[in-house]
């Protein structure tokens, strides 16, 4: 089944490169956000995982998007160049990518946060993905 996949980040070549991975693997991205303002705009949106940077068009505000989605029930996926920001990680957030990261690795990242999104059996993570807690 396809998973409503939002993407906060503000550089367009990296937003459309995932855009392109997920509906590659059959998923459906409803948008890109930029920053703070615009991913609120989305998140009234029936969204199943969130894939969101850190630092945006707004500056740090990547943390404060991954809070109030997961406070909605939305699985945040954090890809970001600086994983050490979100220290023990955030609430809702199932883990972090360091970038620059790959195809393959996104779609297991993307795979595993929807297993677990679904509380489907034992998943594995991916190696590359540094899991929360």
């Amino acid at each position: 089944m396809a998973a409503q996949i939002l993407i906060v980040e503000d550089e367009m070549l990296v937003a459309m490169e995932l855009e392109c991975i997920l509906e590659d693997i059959g998923h459906e991205p409803v948008g890109i956000a930029p920053d703070l303002k615009t991913a609120e705009q989305f998140s009234a949106l029936p969204l199943d995982l969130a894939l969101v940077d850190l630092n945006l068009r707004d500056g740090l505000t990547g943390p404060e998007i991954g809070k109030r989605l997961g406070e909605r029930g939305v699985t945040v996926l954090f890809i970001t160049a600086n994983p050490r920001i979100l220290g023990d990680g955030v609430a809702g957030a199932v883990g972090v990518l360091t970038k620059p990261t790959d195809e393959t690795t996104v779609r297991a990242a993307v795979g595993y946060a929807l297993k677990v999104r679904s509380g489907e059996g034992e998943a594995r993570p991916p190696r590359a993905l540094r899991v929360f807690a």
